[in-house]
């Protein structure tokens, strides 16, 4: 049986072998996908932000309806759980303070972006799922609305970069400021980094 150094463990957990990962990145940087990849993986639950928050219709809950839904999404599972989304601005840092690993997407836009652009083509065509049910993509709001994705990728951006850079200065494995806190990385680049780091997720779940 293979033995991995728990410093270089591609997770950290709670050191008793749950696993609880918060997923982060900009709009269409691929936090569902590698989500539901590790989610598997790791044999969890996966939970969508996105779809304790979007009502039918794209209606909102409230801040509070919010935060208690993800509060009981979050308790209510006790093996571990792959979260994926932001929200901060809503809920503030329950995911994070509940979470034993932060994992960073941030690869460049100019390899995201087309993706999010297919992404919504394909949900517009409904070959694909929307992001909550009932929250079916529209053309005129996909691509003429302030409430855009695509134009939310473009200008979310450096927002998305500068708002995980102070967290990561603050929990990032090996140079956060809060020692006891450290645990989240960052995968940018254009995917190799990733892929890679799955494999080596996979490689700890087999070794058991």
């Amino acid at each position: 049986m293979t033995t991995i150094s728990p410093v270089l463990r591609p997770l950290l957990g709670d050191k008793k072998g749950v696993y609880r990962v918060h997923i982060v990145g900009n709009c269409g940087s691929g936090k569902s996908t590698v989500a539901t990849q590790l989610a598997a993986l790791l044999g969890v639950p996966y939970i969508c932000l996105d779809a304790l928050f979007w009502k039918p219709g794209w209606e909102k809950e409230t801040n509070e309806q919010f935060r208690a839904n993800v509060e009981k999404a979050l308790e209510g599972v006790h093996n571990g759980w792959v979260v994926d989304g932001n929200y901060s601005r809503r809920i503030g840092t329950i995911v994070e303070d509940s979470a034993t690993d932060v994992i960073w997407l941030d690869p460049p836009l100019i390899l995201y972006f087309p993706r999010i652009v297919l992404r919504t083509f394909r949900r517009l065509l409904g070959r694909e799922a929307p992001c909550s049910p009932g929250c079916n993509e529209r053309f005129r709001d996909a691509f003429f609305s302030r409430e855009s994705m695509i134009l939310w990728c473009l200008t979310h951006h450096g927002l998305v970069r500068r708002r995980e850079g102070a967290r990561i200065a603050r929990i990032g494995l090996g140079i956060g400021v809060i020692v006891e806190g450290r645990k989240m990385r960052r995968f940018g680049g254009w995917g190799g980094a990733l892929r890679s780091w799955l494999g080596d997720v996979q490689a700890v779940v087999q070794s058991g």
